[in-house]
């Protein structure tokens, strides 16, 4: 995906549709005030709940004050003029919020399928790209007429339909930007002892199931060095490692390491969030209610108040990659991210074009893949089938079509578990139950 050199001098100007939000828009602005390069960037924060625009605003300008740099926001709930300029947009939303998630859980939950996340895949993952999708689609055409040349970021869930879409049917330069393989890559470095710094993945898969299938620890095999530490069964090491016993079964049988938290990766499989299992119990999954979302929300906002008055800011990178993304574009310095971006051939068990996340070169040139990677025959399968059910799911969300939902459904490894009839009654009542986030449905 081609970019563009900076020519000039001019501050960043940086657009974040969901700016209100008090998990996300926090970190981003910490890593842009620990970023030279974004010193005196221009923040454009927009959100569809105007509430807490003003104290985000008042959080940049303590945050610029305690510095001592020229950062500086302003806030709009109108997204065509928030677009305006924009050298790059940042979008971390939820369509219907927790209201319409509730539906997400609770629908499969009827019929016997317990998600841990619900936002990826699965019914609740497949649901939300329906809703998200068509949103998203929105937002790309108001790019396209005022700031044709931005890049877009991409944080939201269902990542891989939704960059699929934006990819597919729109002209924005779109990339996904996922912690997991970050997350992994730290827990990696305290189960081998290594420095984070010295560990490099080799990464091919689809967002929430990229496999890790080499991994360079200072110059060493990483993966030989990790069968070693799991065989000796280190007992200071036995937590972190109950942590991952999903990703270690799977790599132990396969060879290769899923990159993803356990609680993601097992909703790519059928066999692990069963009855039998205690619904992932025996392999150290929690499924993550509603209520416990609130929770972290409440956290959240807790968090936010202490930073709105707190004497410094904190020097510590998040983990999320916007900042340092941004400086390899306007640098024209080469980095290696974990990207989501269409497949041109790096991930080979996958079809061209398709969304895919492995890792990438990111230049004043843009972003492209790094290697070429070939799965395992199993796991290049698993890949193959979730693949085609996000291809089908992109499909309905433009379309409108309930019948692309069902084969969307049917290939999923955890809603095709089910009879088929009753597949497609939990489809129908998904999408009743949410009608009102789902226009493109009315008449289907």
């Amino acid at each position: 995906m081609e970019g563009r050199k900076k020519e000039t001098s001019m501050a960043a100007r940086i657009t974040i549709i969901g700016g209100g939000s008090y998990q996300w828009a926090p970190k981003l602005l910490v890593d842009f005030a620990n970023t030279p390069l974004l010193h005196d960037a221009e923040i454009v924060l927009e959100d569809v709940d105007p509430a807490p625009l003003p104290r985000m605003v008042e959080l940049v300008e303590h945050i610029a004050d305690v510095r001592g740099i020229d950062m500086s926001a302003t806030s709009t709930t109108d997204q065509r003029h928030a677009l305006e300029g924009a050298d790059y947009v940042v979008v971390n939303i939820s369509t219907g919020g927790f209201e319409s998630m509730r539906y997400d859980l609770a629908v499969p939950a009827r019929y016997g399928v317990m998600q841990s996340v619900g936002d990826s895949v699965g019914p609740g993952g497949i649901n939300r790209a329906l809703r998200n999708i068509p949103v998203f689609l929105e937002l790309a055409r108001d790019m396209e007429a005022a700031c044709p040349d931005a890049w877009l970021f991409n944080l939201t869930n269902p990542m891989t339909a939704i960059c699929r879409a934006l990819t597919r049917e729109t002209s924005v330069k779109t990339v996904g930007l996922c912690h997991e393989i970050t997350g992994a890559q730290f827990a990696l470095s305290e189960l081998l002892d290594a420095n984070f710094l010295e560990i490099s993945p080799t990464v091919a898969g689809v967002n929430h199931l990229p496999f890790i299938t080499a991994l360079d620890v200072a110059g060493t095999d990483g993966l030989d060095r990790l069968r070693e530490v799991l065989d000796d069964g280190d007992p200071d090491k036995a937590d972190l490692v109950r942590q991952h016993q999903v990703k270690f079964e799977l790599f132990s049988r396969f060879g290769v390491l899923p990159g993803a938290g356990d609680r993601h990766v097992v909703e790519f499989f059928s066999g692990f969030l069963t009855e039998e299992s205690g619904w992932g119990d025996r392999w150290g999954v929690h499924l993550t209610t509603i209520e416990e979302r609130e929770l972290d929300q409440a956290h959240h906002i807790r968090q936010f108040e202490e930073m709105l008055t707190a004497p410094a800011v904190s020097k510590w990178p998040s983990g999320e990659m916007v900042a340092p993304l941004i400086a390899c574009f306007e640098l024209d310095r080469p980095g290696w991210f974990p990207l989501n971006i269409p497949n041109h051939g790096h991930v080979a068990d996958l079809p061209a074009d398709v969304v895919v996340e492995g890792m990438c070169v990111a230049d004043g040139d843009g972003v492209r893949g790094r290697d070429q990677v070939a799965l395992p025959p199993a796991m290049a399968e698993t890949l193959h089938r979730v693949s085609a059910s996000q291809e089908l799911t992109v499909e309905a969300a433009v379309t409108g079509s309930r019948d692309k939902v069902v084969e969307a459904m049917l290939l999923d490894p955890l809603a095709g578990r089910i009879d088929f009839d009753q597949l497609a009654a939990m489809t129908d009542e998904l999408l009743d139950a949410t009608r009102r986030w789902l226009p493109q449905f009315a008449l289907a």
